[in-house]
């Protein structure tokens, strides 16, 4: 197993560095060589973790909720017609 060096980080990236592993439960090194596998190779199970959109979570009203869920509702229906043979 390879060991690195990396050079250069400054001291924002550090802090998130640190604020991600500490989130994860994880070691600085481990979270850094869990995101470059990720990044490069798939991760150990070949599926991609995608959490770019969790910032909006939760920032709907529970009226703006509603409207949504209302607007969506008939998406999980079949319509039968359609699969006649």
């Amino acid at each position: 197993m390879a060991t690195f060096t990396i050079r250069s980080v400054d001291e924002r990236l550090n802090q998130e560095l640190k604020k991600e592993s500490r989130r994860r439960g994880v070691s600085v090194n481990r979270l850094v060589v869990e995101t470059l596998k990720d990044a490069l190779l798939g991760g150990d199970d070949k599926r991609r973790r995608y959490d770019d959109l969790d910032g909006f979570s939760g920032l709907w009203s529970e009226a703006e909720a509603a409207e949504f869920n209302e607007a969506v509702r008939g998406f999980s229906e079949i319509d039968r017609e359609l699969w006649r043979d």
